[in-house]
């Protein structure tokens, strides 16, 4: 990644405040450029305005100061139908709870990210065990959830989110429910994933975690701030 490397998120001062009475600022207006291929972590204490950051970078809410700019794109000037399908086409989101169904195969799982992909079923299911493989589940690709231990199904989580192609990963604590070990075997598959040129987003609580970033954005209290990555 170099300086010449396009932006995929851009904040030109965006923010966002809850309505009152009495309004409730959970960012103030930001100014943030990560570029194509950049591995960037976010960290703050609890209420600090990371969620609210994730929620904006992943078009889960619109911020109500400022503009954000998505691989070029103003999102502020988009309906919901599309703000809803360039979200399903760019972005891809890892969460600390694996969300998987219990009763759907791991190929099964990662299908469900394609579900407005108007391709043939067996194309989708390909592509589900082709994100699979990507992530080393190749053998479990049929097997339940509830047959997998936390690190498989964060893979499988995490090849749900990469099934679509996007180009940018938002994980939100990807760790959290993981122990040491299995932790360690994520974090170098998102490793793997930004040397093959994957932009990622990563939030934690964890200052080992946040220091496998090139980049640091520390929040408090609603405050974004840049520091170079230990």
């Amino acid at each position: 990644m170099t300086t010449s490397a396009a932006p995929v998120v851009e904040f030109r001062g965006a923010g966002l405040t809850y309505p009152g009475p009495p309004p409730v600022p959970a960012l103030r207006p930001s100014d943030v450029t990560i570029r194509q291929g950049e591995y960037v972590t976010v960290v703050g204490p609890s209420g600090s305005g990371k969620s609210t950051f994730l929620n904006i970078a992943g078009l889960l809410d619109a911020p109500t100061t400022g503009r954000y700019f998505l691989d070029g794109v103003d999102t502020g000037r988009l309906d919901d139908a599309d703000r809803t399908a360039l979200r399903g086409r760019r972005i891809g989101f890892v969460f600390q709870s694996f969300h998987l169904l219990p009763h759907r195969s791991a190929t099964e799982n990662v299908m469900l990210a394609m579900v407005y992909n108007t391709g043939p079923r067996t194309d989708r299911r390909a592509r589900a065990r082709e994100a699979l493989d990507r992530v080393g589940l190749a053998p479990r690709a049929d097997a339940l959830p509830t047959r997998l231990s936390g690190g498989e199904r964060q893979r499988v989580a995490i090849a749900r989110a990469l099934v679509t192609r996007p180009s940018l990963l938002l994980c939100d604590e990807p760790t959290g429910n993981l122990d040491t070990a299995t932790a360690e075997s994520v974090l170098g598959l998102l490793d793997d994933l930004h040397r093959d040129g994957m932009t990622l987003v990563v939030i934690t609580h964890d200052p080992g975690v946040a220091a496998r970033g090139q980049r640091t954005v520390t929040i408090r209290d609603g405050v974004l701030a840049e520091r170079a990555a230990a």
